[in-house]
């Protein structure tokens, strides 16, 4: 009888009792992208990126002193200009494989990078200040050609502050430089994210002899799945393998592409 008194007690306590909550772990964030990883952690990158600009710097006398050369395929216009390059300036001349890692956590928008680079050291591209510093030394003027886009934000002073930071990367990465010599995305009105009309807008007053960028726009025009102005079409995987082709003879010989495997205009065509 008491061990019947025992259990039915023992039930009556578990009926009434709470049951402990139960926990549900936090997800986990996506880990930062292999191409990522790969940029920001890896020997190889460096190697690479030290070559290609290396081999720049080997190029500059030749193309320098070829008058009749251009890194601008169709412009004819540049006799008695003095000579420039441009450079692209995000994974070009500054990495930002540090910021790309952060998109695992939150999405990507224009004021989070703005905010991240402000806030943050730029970490150079191994070779492109060494590049710079060659080209100024035999005469080259620099200029950089961002699609960093001259826009206000709000609680930002000025209307382009993206530039004064732009301007600040460049020198945290070993490069001196001024608003003039910056051509942002949006600074004129048809500067779009098509760097085309900058190209054209330096060559009006420079001999361009060579161009660098980690983007097949950056040397290319009408590459993008969305056209820009002035584009009409969208580019597809074969008109950009058929653009390689076509412009071989520039391929590290006046052009100059870095890896990256980040982003980029390929991410979107099919």
């Amino acid at each position: 009888m008491k061990s019947l008194y025992l259990l039915i007690c023992a039930t009556l306590l578990g009926a009434c009792a709470t049951p402990a909550p139960v926990t549900t772990p936090a997800p986990e964030p996506d880990q930062p992208d292999v191409g990522v990883l790969w940029v920001e952690h890896s020997a190889e990158y460096q190697a690479i990126s030290a070559q290609v600009y290396a081999e720049a710097r080997r190029d500059i006398e030749r193309l320098l002193t070829n008058p009749t050369w251009t890194a601008l395929p169709g412009v004819t216009d540049i006799a008695g200009k003095p000579p420039a390059i441009i450079l692209d300036v995000d994974e070009t001349v500054v990495s930002n494989a540090a910021y790309q890692e952060t998109l695992a956590y939150a999405p990507y928008t224009r004021f989070g990078h703005f905010d991240f680079m402000r806030s943050n050291n730029a970490v150079p591209v191994r070779g492109a200040a060494a590049t710079v510093a060659a080209a100024r030394a035999a005469g080259v003027e620099v200029f950089f050609v961002t699609n960093r886009a001259c826009e206000a934000f709000d609680d930002v002073e000025g209307e382009c502050p993206y530039e004064r930071v732009t301007i600040d990367d460049l020198r945290e990465a070993g490069i001196e430089t001024d608003a003039a010599h910056v051509l942002m995305a949006w600074e004129q009105p048809d500067w779009t994210k098509e760097k085309l009309h900058r190209r054209l807008f330096v060559a009006k007053t420079h001999r361009v002899i060579m161009l660098f960028g980690d983007d097949y726009g950056d040397f290319v025009h009408c590459t993008r799945a969305r056209p820009l102005p002035p584009c009409t079409e969208p580019a597809t995987r074969a008109s950009r393998h058929a653009a390689v082709a076509e412009y071989a003879d520039y391929w590290g010989n006046g052009w100059y592409i870095l890896p990256n495997p980040m982003h980029g205009s390929w991410t979107s065509i099919r």
